[in-house]
Formats: C-alpha cells, sequence, structure tokens
C-alpha cells in the first residue's frame, strides 16, 4: 500500500454486460432527439450491429447524425468534424469503436457548443486556453478491449510526422456520461488488434499498480483486471478467427471477451486515478513521430520496461515498495505463490517476453525507428507519464528502454 490517503476522480456511469448496446436510445434519449454518431470506417458500421441501432434510433424518433473515423484522430478531424455539424443542433455524442472513435467522440462533445478550435486547449501545443465547457452529453462504447480511453477524461489526438506531437485535450467535463461495455461487440476483433489491445490493458493495469499514487482502491481494481487478462488474453488471441468450435470452446472464449473487455475499463479506471509510467511515457513520442499503433508500442517494450525499472530500484533503491509490486504481479501471473520476490520478478520477465513472442508483437524497427532516432525520442517523453514510474529514470536507462525495442 503505497497512500492510505487518497481521493477519486469522476467516472462514467457503467452499463456492463452481453447485449447492453440494445440499451443506447433508452440512455440517449433523456439528452435529447439529436445525436451525432462517430464509429470507425468499416467494423461496426458495415455489421448487422449498425442496422439494428439506426432502426431502433428511428423507432424512439431520435434523429441522428454519422462520421467515421479512420486511424488516429488528429486536430485537423477534429475542428472539420466540428464546424460540419455545428449548426445541427446536437444535443448528444455517441462514439462506438475504439481509442480513435472514443477520444474523437469525447473532444467533439467537448466543442459543439462553442464551435472553438482543439488548437485552443491542446495541452503542450495549442493556445493555453482554461476549459470551460459546457461539453455536450457523451456516451462511450467500446468495440475493442484495450484503451479503456470510455472510463478517462482524455482526449488523444496526434498529428504524427517529424515533427509530430501526440498530445492530450483533457478535462473533467469530457468524461463519459455513460459507458456501455458490451462485450458481444469484441467477437469481430482481429488477431492483431486483440494483441496490440489486450497488452495496452495489461501495461495500463501494470502501471497502474507501480504507481507511486497507487492507493488501496486502485490496488484492488488493477489486480483483479490483471487476473483477467492472465486468464484471457492468450485464450482468445490463439482462439480467434477459428472456423469450428466446440461449444464448450465457445462458451470459454466468450467468456475470454467479457473477462478483456472488463480488464480494458477497469484499465481506464485505474489510469485515470492514478497515473502510469514508462511505457507510456516513451510511447507518446513514438505514436507521434512515428505510424506505430500505440498498443503495439506497449507490448514491445513492457518486458524491457520491466526489466530496467527493477534493475534500476535494485542498484539504486532496494527498499522500493515496487520491487515487491513487480513480485505480487509475477506470482499472479505465474500462479506461483511460493515463488521467492528475485524468482518472481524473473519469471515475470519470462512471462512478458514469452507473451510478446507469441503474439508476433513487432519490433520498433518495423516502424522505421532506428538508433538514430533515440535522442529525439528521449528528449520528447511524456514527463507527465514518468512522474509516476516507480523510480526515476537516468537518460542513459530511457536509452536503453528505446533501444531494446528496437
Amino acid at each position: 500500500m503505497l497512500n492510505p490517503s487518497f481521493c477519486l476522480s469522476l467516472f462514467p456511469r457503467i452499463e456492463f454486460g452481453s447485449g447492453r448496446i440494445k440499451r443506447l436510445p433508452q440512455i440517449i434519449t433523456p439528452y435529447g432527439r439529436t445525436v451525432l454518431l462517430i464509429t470507425g470506417r468499416q467494423s461496426f458500421y458495415l455489421s448487422p450491429q449498425w442496422d439494428e441501432l439506426i432502426t431502433e434510433l428511428e423507432n424512439h424518433q431520435i434523429q441522428w447524425f454519422h462520421t467515421t473515423i479512420s486511424g488516429e484522430p488528429s486536430p485537423q478531424f477534429i475542428d472539420q468534424t466540428v464546424k460540419q455539424f455545428f449548426d445541427s443542433h446536437i444535443q448528444c455524442v455517441v462514439a462506438i469503436g475504439g481509442g480513435s472513435a472514443l477520444d474523437s467522440g469525447k473532444a467533439i462533445s467537448g466543442l459543439l457548443h462553442s464551435g472553438d478550435s482543439v488548437m485552443d486547449y491542446l495541452e503542450g501545443v495549442g493556445a493555453g486556453k482554461k476549459y470551460t465547457g459546457p461539453a455536450l452529453p457523451f456516451i462511450a462504447v467500446p468495440t475493442t478491449a484495450g484503451t479503456g480511453s470510455e472510463a478517462t477524461k482524455n482526449s488523444v489526438l496526434s498529428n504524427i510526422g517529424t515533427e509530430g506531437y501526440k498530445k492530450s485535450f483533457r478535462d473533467e467535463q469530457l468524461i463519459p456520461q455513460h459507458a456501455i461495455i458490451d462485450p458481444d461487440l469484441l467477437a469481430s476483433c482481429p488477431k492483431a488488434l486483440i494483441a496490440a489491445n489486450g497488452m495496452d490493458a495489461l501495461t495500463q493495469l501494470m502501471e497502474s499498480y507501480l504507481s507511486t499514487k497507487a492507493n488501496p482502491f486502485t490496488d484492488a481494481l488493477a489486480l483483479s483486471g490483471i487476473e483477467r487478462v492472465r486468464d484471457s488474453l492468450l485464450l482468445w488471441y490463439h482462439s480467434s478467427n477459428k472456423l469450428s468450435q466446440t461449444d464448450s470452446s465457445s462458451n470459454e472464449i466468450n467468456q475470454a471477451r467479457i473477462n478483456m473487455a472488463y480488464a480494458a475499463l477497469i484499465s481506464g479506471i485505474t489510469l485515470a486515478q492514478v497515473g502510469l509510467g514508462s511505457v507510456h511515457g516513451l510511447a507518446s513520442p513514438l505514436g507521434a513521430f512515428f505510424p506505430i499503433p500505440h498498443g503495439m508500442a506497449c507490448g514491445t517494450l513492457l518486458a524491457e520496461a520491466t526489466r530496467i525499472n527493477i534493475k534500476a530500484m535494485l542498484e539504486r533503491d532496494p527498499k522500493n515498495p515496487g520491487l515487491q509490486r513487480y513480485a505480487h504481479i509475477g506470482r499472479l501471473l505465474t500462479q506461483k505463490n511460493e515463488l521467492t520476490e528475485t524468482q518472481a520478478h524473473e519469471e515475470l520477465l519470462r512471462l512478458l517476453s514469452d507473451w510478446s513472442q507469441q503474439m508476433s508483437l513487432e519490433p520498433l524497427s518495423t516502424y522505421g525507428i532506428s538508433e538514430a532516432d533515440i535522442p529525439r525520442l528521449v528528449e520528447n517523453i511524456s514527463p507527465s507519464s514518468m512522474q509516476t514510474n516507480p523510480i526515476v529514470l537516468t537518460q542513459g536507462e530511457k536509452e536503453e528502454l528505446v533501444r531494446s525495442g528496437l
């Protein structure tokens, strides 16, 4: 226990369970009869569930508008969408999709009332104006299991390239009023997305548990999420896209999706309360300068970041409670309670490396990252994430983390 005293920030009203998306029209209705729907360009939009939703919205006399997002949301996309729908008298925003759709929904719901540019408020690169709102009611419906964006106040926007950035529009008014977590929506996730998002969720859960701001509330949640990842991520990954399954195996896969939907949600709640660590500190500039999916960056770096953190604590701060916490995660993931602290660290590192290999997580070099990029990446590591890492890393250790992922 790091902080016996704590306070909690807001999180949404949560609707969790199979088929819960069918409640969406009833949840929208109290906010008004005109809704903007934001989805990805394919998955949900091209599924039978889209047609069913539209039919139900029209049965409830809800007028709907629709836009799609592909790839990482940019400030330009947010501003264009706000301009497009500014005069449409939108009363509620609903985002159905992965983290990109949900982050877009937060920003758009926050700006449709005023018509302001998101660059007025984007941290570090914007005009520095204080956001006062009001935001329109926002409902988040994730169709992937990883980012936890349905439970946070951050809208992460990217401008990818040599002079790129990945920054947040952040305010408690952007927290969704409702998060609808329907594990049935995960059924069409491809293997690569299962791997990347699953490792993102695991990273967020681990970093929350290891955070210097961790508290009993977030500890309990984070550990419950880590257990679900342990029991379900590889099962779901290896079973996805199989053409034939027995009833029993199908039930197991359904339960695996439920568990990963839960783990992703919990990872969003815990990171919003206590922050993250070195993996996410580096994932920010990686995603800004190169077209690497966020979850892939997390999965590629997690084992090495764990090794470097443990090594740094052993060398400079052997009484750091993070060492005990890493050992607890190691025992939990391997289900070997008899391990000593050192053995638990070793088994944890072995397991994380094995998972990365089993799920074919690609090295950073796949995305054009080389030794020459290390100084620029280290220089732009997110300071907010590093503040809650269990130990302050040296310049050399940060460089080692990048190099280890190449």
